[in-house]
């Protein structure tokens, strides 16, 4: 029955009762006919569901049961790391974990609308945390001035421990000693063997050797800021001894920190030691000598590193004393070297900018000026002298590949003595280790330094030197050692001075056209080795090396083998 045939006959009063009940009839129908059609089912359940009827305001639909409970999930905040700061740093060293159960499946296929907390992203490294160059006298350079007599093997900066999941840690690897907020490695080499020629002379005779060299290298673990330390050191005994007495002391040490300002600002503070002695058969050394006079190196460094995004900016300055001990004579004599001592002021600016994730260009430019406790030397020469360096190179921080840096550059140094030519040459600075695959990885290093001397019309010492080590790995425990080095030591100084009846030690050379140049000494090195990695604490070492010294000058060239055995102890 319709609603009219209801109408006709019933009273006025009853109109308005009855077209109410007619209209709500009708809506009853009209959602029950509604109620059929099936609503579209959208991927993001916190996304409001509209009517699809356009002739309809859009409204709000509810929630589907599988919908709503999805919505109702938790979402799942990662805790920070103990000791995580505000800038995101991770300083617990402890391995990152992979979450299990419904967290690892939530992982792996997030919600296309999940509301992830996003981390503070870490500060980018600076360029003072990049691997460490090998100290002069590595098993990488061929015996450079002021190197120990026996190489030490490459150095190893402490890491934290925090391997990714396609990185398998070396079960060989020391494991350091956690004391409160630092991790220590500490580490012995015990180091026995033979040299054929210990005194690097043309007719030098063999002297057995032996060599005790600890290290300890230290790292922080605070979530913001960081202090570091290297410290290596040996002492090398011969039997039986020559004159001058060949066994010596040698000492390398720096300790580094970072001071975090804020993100993008870092200061940079660092101390360095060194105690050393110039190599048996230098011309530096006075005739006569009893033992090999020790000098002592040592210094300290201030600066600040800011980011500007992509670009960075570094600007350090650094003080240095060098003095050495008095020359003790076979008479029984002291003869004094005040006039070797000096202080070093100088300053580096570098800047660099990232082009691309792992690679950041850099170029570098350092000045400095050496003072003299005294004005004039022993000869009468005024050594005074201010020296400036220019480098471009890049940085490398590929994963897992490629780490490190290289650069070539120019430096030259100009004396206060007219009479002392200034000291110029191309250099280069390189420090690289490439793993090129599971089994082997090839290391390059390459160092330059400009050295005072003390002979008479000679302006000083430039040394360079480059080397290549590949190691191969035969099985994780046993890896094999090729090493390559080549170094060249120019003395610069063609007019020298013999009014002063000093013994120039061959250091000008005379030219078959009647004019001078100068001495150039190469210095050549080859060697293997086999490691033999008993666990993670202790290590069986072997090496044969051989040495050559190829000079333009008469009555210098000297051949050197060495046999070595060592036994390593580490924590």
């Amino acid at each position: 029955m319709s609603c009219l045939a209801i109408l006709r006959p019933a009273a006025p009063r009853s109109v308005g009762l009855l077209m109410l009940a007619c209209l709500l009839w009708g809506c009853g129908q009209a959602a029950a006919q509604n109620a059929t059609q099936t609503v579209p089912t959208f991927a993001d359940p916190l996304t409001p569901k509209l009517e699809t009827d356009p002739n309809k305001p859009p409204t709000f639909q509810p929630f589907t049961p599988r919908q709503q409970a999805q919505a109702d999930e938790p979402t799942t905040f990662a805790p920070p790391a103990s000791g995580a700061g505000v800038t995101g740093f991770d300083a617990s060293n402890a391995p990152e974990r992979a979450p299990s159960g419904a967290a690892a499946a939530s992982a792996a296929s997030p919600p296309a609308n999940a509301l992830a907390p996003t981390r503070p992203a870490p500060p980018p490294p600076s360029p003072y945390d990049a691997p460490i160059p090998p100290l002069p006298g590595d098993a990488l350079a061929a015996a450079p001035p002021g190197a120990p007599p026996v190489a030490l093997g490459p150095i190893r900066r402490p890491k934290k421990r925090k391997p990714h999941a396609d990185e398998p840690t070396d079960p060989f690897e020391a494991a350091g000693i956690h004391a409160g907020s630092f991790l220590f490695y500490p580490a012995i080499e015990f180091i026995g063997g033979y040299n054929s020629n210990p005194g690097a002379t043309p007719d030098g005779s063999g002297a057995a050797l032996y060599t005790v060299a600890p290290e300890l290298q230290v790292q922080s673990e605070w979530s913001r800021h960081q202090l570091k330390a290297d410290l290596r050191g040996s002492y090398t005994g011969y039997s039986p001894d020559e004159t001058p007495t060949l066994s010596r002391p040698y000492f390398n040490g720096k300790v580094d920190g970072r001071i975090d300002v804020a993100r993008d600002t870092h200061v940079l503070l660092g101390t360095n030691a060194l105690v050393s002695t110039d190599n048996p058969g230098s011309p530096n050394l006075q005739a006569g000598l009893s033992k090999l006079p020790i000098y002592f190196t040592y210094g300290g460094s201030a600066g600040i590193d800011q980011y500007f995004n992509r670009f960075e900016l570094t600007a350090k300055g650094a003080v240095e004393r060098t003095s050495y001990q008095h020359s003790t004579l076979t008479d029984g004599s002291t003869v004094s070297n005040t006039d070797r001592n000096y202080n070093q002021i100088g300053g580096t600016l570098r800047g660099s900018y990232e082009t691309m994730p792992g690679v950041k260009p850099f170029v570098e430019v350092e000045a400095d000026s050496r003072v003299h406790d005294t004005e004039y030397d022993d000869y009468g020469y005024a050594r005074n002298s201010k020296g400036v360096t220019g480098l471009i190179g890049t940085t490398f921080a590929l994963r897992g590949d490629l780490t490190g840096e290289i650069a070539v550059g120019y430096t030259k140094r100009i004396y206060q003595d007219a009479r002392l030519e200034p000291l110029e040459g191309v250099v280069g600075e390189a420090s690289l280790i490439w793993t090129t695959d599971a089994l082997n990885t090839i290391k390059l290093g390459a160092t330059s330094v400009a050295s005072e001397s003390t002979i008479p019309g000679v302006s000083g010492e430039l040394s360079r030197d480059i080397g290549l080590q590949v190691d191969h790995a035969f099985r994780r425990w046993l890896i094999g050692s090729l090493k390559l080095g080549f170094g060249l030591d120019t003395y610069i100084g063609s007019e020298a001075d013999t009014s002063s009846g000093a013994t120039l030690c061959n250091c000008v050379v005379s030219t078959p056209g009647g004019t001078s140049a100068d001495r150039v000494d190469k210095r050549y090195s080859a060697g293997v080795g086999i490691t033999y990695k008993v666990d993670r604490t202790m290590q069986i070492k072997g090496e044969f090396r051989q040495d050559w010294l190829r000079s333009n000058v008469a009555d210098v060239d000297y051949t050197a083998s060495a046999v070595l055995l060592g036994l390593r102890f580490q924590r």
